[in-house]
């Protein structure tokens, strides 16, 4: 049990918790408890459908691939130059999140201004991709362990005062539950993770019976987790932030806020290489840049997008979550169609509940982007 379905299950999950968690509690606040959790439950299940076409596209191809690779099979150099693209674009928004974000906790620990802590935590950050710092085993754990370890805190200390939390239905599900689209997509995404869970049913001989079960345990118990803590936040502060942490000030005790503040910082810091070191591989072995320009442009172009004027959190994940993510699961899913229409053998992980979704689920990421274009 554990190692068939729960230990894939937690490389799903580790992936999917991240720095999204903390526009949470400030959007939920926002549209209500109701519609808020119906869009944790409803994108899960959502990315669940996903993750189980992008499995099975890796099962039924052969190789050792990743998104962008897929994409040059499927959809040849237009849709290699796309994927290419979209997700090197994601990746440096991404990197920007974390830099707008990672004051917020510094100046728990460190008070100093807003910007010299941003470029404290920018210049510690691209050492380390400046100087090739590997992703190890010890990066992830701190990731993990250090959000998991702020949300029991959190809601430890929130959830006696959860029946004072805004549980209206009325309006809840109207239009402006629309902006919990993009912050709920960004916070439950973790397809960079399938192709590590596929691997690890290849490489230690598990029967790909389990691959599902755990697909569906990595995406389920990030939602739990995100609901914790959301609960904790708006039982915890009457004032919630932007990004659910400078709205603690005052209502939290001190040694809990420093505690919450380095552990943040660490978690950001650690997603920031992992992140960054993924942009400079893009750049230097899909598009064949030399090593020193593409550590420049990771180290150069998040800071840059942040004094271009993207210094909005709740904003840009809104952005990301509601342009980029959408973009990235339909093109899974018509990467999936397209190995289904070539391929001899039937679906591995598809059945025919999965396979009729797909124009709903189109229809809901379509949705998303529209939304965006429109608002």
């Amino acid at each position: 049990m554990y190692k068939n379905i729960i230990l894939p299950a937690s490389i799903l999950a580790g992936t999917i918790i991240g720095a999204g968690i903390f526009s949470l509690p400030f959007v939920f606040n926002a549209a209500g408890m109701p519609a808020g959790l119906f869009y944790l439950l409803f994108f899960s299940v959502i990315y669940i459908f996903i993750y189980i076409f992008y499995a099975d596209v890796m099962l039924r191809t052969s190789g050792e691939h990743r998104f962008v690779g897929y994409a040059r099979i499927y959809f040849g150099n237009w849709g290699f130059w796309a994927a290419l693209l979209f997700g090197l674009a994601q990746l440096f928004f991404v990197l920007t999140i974390y830099l707008i974000l990672a004051p917020s906790f510094s100046g728990l620990f460190f008070p100093d201004d807003y910007l010299s802590q941003l470029l404290i935590f920018w210049f510690l950050g691209s050492a380390a991709i400046l100087f090739d710092t590997k992703r190890v085993a010890s990066l992830e754990f701190i990731i993990v362990a250090g959000i998991i370890t702020i949300i029991f805190l959190i809601f430890g200390l929130g959830a006696k005062s959860v029946f004072f939390v805004n549980w209206s239905i009325i309006g809840d599900f109207s239009s402006r539950s629309l902006v919990l689209f993009g912050p709920v997509l960004f916070a439950l995404s973790g397809s960079l993770a399938v192709p590590e869970v596929v691997s690890y049913f290849r490489e230690s001989g598990i029967s790909i019976s389990f691959l599902k079960k755990s697909l569906i345990l990595g995406s389920f118990l990030p939602a739990f987790i995100y609901a914790a803590f959301v609960v904790g936040i708006l039982g915890l502060s009457p004032k919630v932030s932007e990004d659910a942490v400078s709205g603690l000030v005052g209502y939290a005790p001190s040694y809990i806020l420093v505690f919450l503040g380095i552990l943040g910082f660490l978690s950001l810091i650690s997603s920031y290489i992992v992140a960054g070191l993924n942009a400079r591989r893009v750049l230097q072995y899909d598009l064949n840049l030399s090593g020193r320009l593409s550590r420049f442009l990771v180290i150069l172009i998040p800071l840059a997008l942040y004094f271009l004027g993207f210094q909005n959190f709740l904003g840009l994940v809104t952005f990301v979550g509601a342009v980029f993510l959408p973009l990235e699961s339909i093109f899974i899913i018509f990467m999936w169609l397209r190995a289904d229409k070539g391929a001899e053998a039937p679906p591995i992980l598809v059945g025919n509940f999965v396979r009729t979704s797909i124009p709903f689920l189109i229809l809901v990421f379509l949705t998303g982007l529209i939304y965006v274009i429109i608002k």
